[in-house]
């Protein structure tokens, strides 16, 4: 999986220099704070790609939990369910491993059970981590999530 997530970051771009994206999904208090975030460019501390920096308003969600409205993403092809996965804050065809979105626009999803892949936005309800330290992860981790059903 790390080698996955490491070569495809190494083909989208995740270390050229990128416009800060603007949050224009479901209506949410926590997306528009995750995406106020820097990064330095070809950290090498970071294995060559751009580590985040985030600043006290992120820092201050460490460890808190949070809800998230978005859209689901799987690592996999062919897993249709599953309790690792991205929720992506844009829909499929402009996140950020399909489209124009950066990192700070998906979150990667440890749900306390499985869930049954849906192309229909969602919301999940868990603790937020900030990852700054593993580039073989999304820079946002969300565990013990609860999925609290599809958004109509």
């Amino acid at each position: 999986m790390f080698f996955f997530l490491t070569a495809l970051l190494s083909t989208v771009g995740y270390s050229q220099p990128r416009k800060q994206a603007v949050y224009q999904g479901f209506p949410s208090l926590v997306w528009p704070k995750l995406y106020n975030i820097q990064f330095i460019p070809s950290a090498e501390d970071f294995e060559g790609l751009d580590k985040p920096v985030f600043n006290d308003v992120v820092k201050a969600l460490n460890g808190k939990e949070i809800t998230l409205p978005g859209y689901m993403v799987p690592f996999e092809g062919g897993v249709l369910k599953s309790n690792h996965f991205m929720l992506s804050s844009l829909p499929i065809n402009v996140c950020f491993f399909c489209g124009g979105g950066g990192p700070e626009t998906v979150i990667e999803i440890f749900s306390i059970n499985q869930i049954n892949y849906t192309e229909k936005p969602v919301e999940f309800k868990g603790k937020l981590f900030l990852n700054d330290k593993n580039p073989g992860q999304m820079i946002y981790v969300l565990t013990s999530a609860e999925f609290l059903g599809e958004i109509e």
